[in-house]
């Protein structure tokens, strides 16, 4: 690892002599940890110089990623702490709808996933909020490939519906769901603009606290506000 460090500082390369001087190896000993490293990726060798390979890029690329999903946990979490209820987060990505992180409690939890996330943006609240963000063109493509259907007696019942429902969430920015996705549940959700993605974060509460849920939505939006850079780049994950 201190290899692999020695050789990043030095951008147009270095010699086996300057990088066991300076990370304190012996020589044989650095030779054969760079032969090593050079054999599985790690490192490339050029005239003698030794440069990052191309596992070490995937390796601090992979690095970053984590640190971006990191970045979305502790953000979630935080607005959990503030509004008292679950939150959600999804992006619309490549044409499906991807729920990238969940914030809740024991004591207030999440709702269970029990109809496939993807299918359903019809009956869910994040789902209606990330399809009133695309353009024509691509949230029909979408409703073609995943067409209204009843997942509770609650849900819209036909992509005409649907489709108005939409134009009114884009005047309003929020969306309000009762009872559509999962019995007992009500749920709200915001667009969240960052990027060129279409992303949304929601709320959701038990079907007797419905009287809280527009008051936590708006709560989240203010607490948005105050930490929306730290999700700007969770949207490239």
């Amino acid at each position: 690892m201190r290899l692999l460090e020695t050789v990043a500082v030095h951008e147009h390369g270095a010699p086996a002599k300057q990088l066991a001087r300076e990370t304190g190896l012996a020589l044989p000993t650095a030779y054969h940890l760079l032969r090593t490293l050079v054999h599985e990726g790690y490192l490339r060798r050029d005239r003698g110089l030794f440069f990052l390979g191309d596992a070490a890029e995937r390796l601090s690329s992979s690095g970053a990623q984590q640190k971006r999903r990191s970045t979305v946990t502790d953000t979630l979490a935080r607005w959990r702490d503030a509004v008292g209820v679950p939150v959600y987060y999804a992006v619309y990505r490549d044409g499906e709808i991807g729920l990238i992180g969940v914030a809740d409690t024991p004591a207030s939890p999440a709702v269970e996933e029990w109809a496939d996330f993807r299918e359903t943006a019809h009956a869910h609240a994040l789902g209606q909020c990330l399809l009133a963000q695309l353009d024509d063109a691509a949230r029909r493509d979408h409703l073609d490939r995943y067409p209204v259907r009843p997942v509770t007696p609650y849900t819209v019942r036909d992509a005409a519906s649907l489709l108005r429902r939409l134009e009114r969430v884009r005047e309003t920015d929020v969306v309000i769901e009762r009872q559509e996705y999962a019995l007992g549940t009500v749920c709200a959700a915001i667009p969240l603009r960052v990027g060129a993605a279409a992303a949304s974060v929601a709320v959701s509460l038990p079907v007797h606290q419905a009287d809280r849920l527009l008051p936590t939505i708006q709560r989240l939006q203010a607490e948005m506000r105050c930490l929306l850079g730290s999700l700007a780049l969770s949207i490239s994950i």
